[in-house]
């Protein structure tokens, strides 16, 4: 279960802030991200598998025991031999604070603590996609796209699925009620595996409403496009 210092993901926000950010807006900022370090509410972690698939490329794709339709995995050329399924967590002390805070009619700083909170997510999130692609490198394999469910391509309902196929027991993330990740701060992800995949030119953010508008999505392009 490999684990990764907060204060790498913290600092990491520190040198990156989101462009055009008023003084107002940066200020509240800035504590949110003292409070998280002083009071230590991050507890990162993450955990993937690279799992074979049960049976040829086809759709439904079929991979340790599990069925998932996830058809934009299949490639054009190249062979898709197994799926790599991670999840990533920042715990759930971020959550109960965020939530305190709220109670306490700091909303303010709840919300600027809940926008790094998600911003380390999404670090973490790259921190993982960058690990399941080295262990991939490393088996002589290449790997391409990624997926979460919920995205245009992979149903919310694969959701259980890709948690048992990820193991993500291991590091506390289940689902609590419907398809709602625990803790909330928490993402999964699902990616092809195989023998000379081509590069995909589809990003998981390219069908999304909000993209035109979305401050993050320049800043995590890069995780999304397949890597040879």
């Amino acid at each position: 279960m490999p684990l990764i210092r907060a204060v790498q993901l913290c600092q990491e926000a520190e040198r990156n802030p989101p462009p055009d950010l008023s003084p107002a807006r940066a200020r509240l900022r800035g504590a949110a991200l003292a409070l998280l370090e002083r009071e230590e509410l991050a507890q990162p972690a993450y955990c993937f598998r690279l799992v074979p698939l049960d049976a040829p490329a086809g759709s439904p794709l079929r991979a340790g025991g599990e069925e998932l339709l996830a058809d934009r995995l299949l490639p054009d050329s190249g062979e898709l031999t197994g799926l790599a399924c991670g999840a990533c967590t920042l715990g759930p002390a971020l959550e109960a604070r965020i939530r305190g805070l709220f109670g306490d009619r700091q909303a303010a700083l709840a919300v600027a603590l809940d926008e790094v909170a998600n911003e380390l997510v999404l670090a973490l999130g790259r921190r993982l996609f960058d690990r399941m692609l080295m262990e991939a490198r490393r088996r002589g394999l290449t790997m391409a796209g990624e997926l979460r469910a919920g995205d245009p391509g992979l149903e919310l309902a694969a959701q259980p699925a890709v948690l048992r196929l990820a193991e993500a027991a291991r590091i506390g993330v289940a689902l609590h009620g419907g398809q709602l990740l625990k803790p909330i701060k928490s993402v999964t992800m699902v990616c092809g595996i195989g023998r000379d995949l081509p590069a995909s030119h589809w990003s998981r953010c390219d069908e999304c409403p909000s993209a035109p508008r979305c401050r993050l999505r320049a800043r995590t392009a890069g995780a999304s496009v397949a890597a040879l």
